[in-house]
């Protein structure tokens, strides 16, 4: 393949990384998506490819949704116990972040919601809100016709939003995170009434239980997310033994959210992100699987971070 061909492809990587990112919501499976894409563009007849951008959008579009289809994909996603892999901010698979769409569509929240969607509702819904693709071109994309692709939208957009249930609307940054440093504050004392209070009415925490259980964990009420989030903060022997040493604990922006991090001998063990409203903590989302860790991970080696907001836990 000449040289044209490969600064062709890879003037398009990062926004086609970014696509399978959010249809997939793994970094790992995006990557993967990216390789395979290429290898199809390697062995295409170029020739008679009119308009490139649109030829790649659509390969690795149909890549991702038979991963997607795929029987060891539906395995686990049903089984419970699969949640999106968390990126650091500044890590280019993030993409586009000009627009409140844009940046709502790569929120673990939001990754989260898309796992209700079907395939096609999912494709259809991040082509759109992400990307701004009108309609007739995702029909072309995904095959289907411009009515059909309208209707996904709708019923993917009502769907996510119907969940979502957001305030005010988008949170600036420095504000969420005021509110998430006071809400560590509260858990890291032991004061669950002042965590209770800094709870939306109908927040929502997910957990991979440390990465340790089978099953997502899911808790629904302000009382009982309180009390799981004291539980999670409380520091025993025990977890520091599972985290490798004593962690310290660093808030970033996560998926274009705060999320705490524990952090040992410069290894992230654990991210829990926060979404949030109006001033209170709508969701959480703790993920401390290894496997979803890797590439924050190597973000984080080349970050430098800030002081700790906990420092010895």
């Amino acid at each position: 393949m000449d040289s044209a061909a490969i600064e062709r492809f890879e003037a398009g990587r990062g926004r086609l990384a970014s696509l399978a990112y959010r249809l997939l919501g793994s970094a790992a499976d995006a990557e993967d998506a990216m390789q395979d894409t290429f290898l199809r563009w390697q062995a295409a007849d170029r020739e008679r490819i009119e308009v490139p951008e649109a030829w790649l959008t659509k390969v690795v579009t149909h890549l991702c949704l038979d991963r997607l289809r795929s029987a060891q994909a539906r395995h686990e996603r049903t089984a419970g116990a699969w949640l999106p892999e968390p990126l650091l901010e500044g890590d280019p698979m993030l993409g586009p972040a000009d627009t409140f769409e844009q940046r709502e569509s790569v929120s673990l929240a939001v990754l989260i919601l898309m796992e209700r969607l079907s395939p096609v509702e999912r494709a259809v819904y991040v082509l759109r809100e992400a990307f701004s693709y009108p309609h007739a071109e995702i029909a072309q994309i995904l095959d289907i016709t411009e009515s059909a692709s309208q209707q996904h939208a709708h019923r993917a957009r009502r769907r996510v939003t119907a969940e979502r249930r957001r305030g005010d609307g988008e949170v600036d940054s420095a504000s969420a995170r005021r509110v998430v440093e006071e809400f560590l504050t509260a858990a890291m004392s032991g004061r669950t009434e002042r965590l209770v209070a800094l709870l939306t009415d109908d927040v929502t925490a997910v957990s991979d239980g440390a990465g340790l259980a089978r099953r997502l964990l899911r808790y629904t009420t302000r009382e009982r997310v309180a009390s799981f989030v004291r539980a999670g903060f409380k520091p025993t022997p025990a977890k520091r033994r599972l985290a490798g040493g004593s962690p310290t604990i660093h808030i970033a922006l996560v998926n274009g959210s705060p999320a705490a991090l524990a952090v040992v001998n410069g290894r992230v063990v654990g991210a829990v992100a926060f979404d949030v409203s109006d001033g209170k903590v709508a969701s959480l989302q703790g993920i401390a699987a290894a496997d979803r860790l890797g590439r924050l991970n190597e973000a984080w080696r080349q970050h430098e971070p800030a002081a700790p907001v906990i420092s010895a836990w």
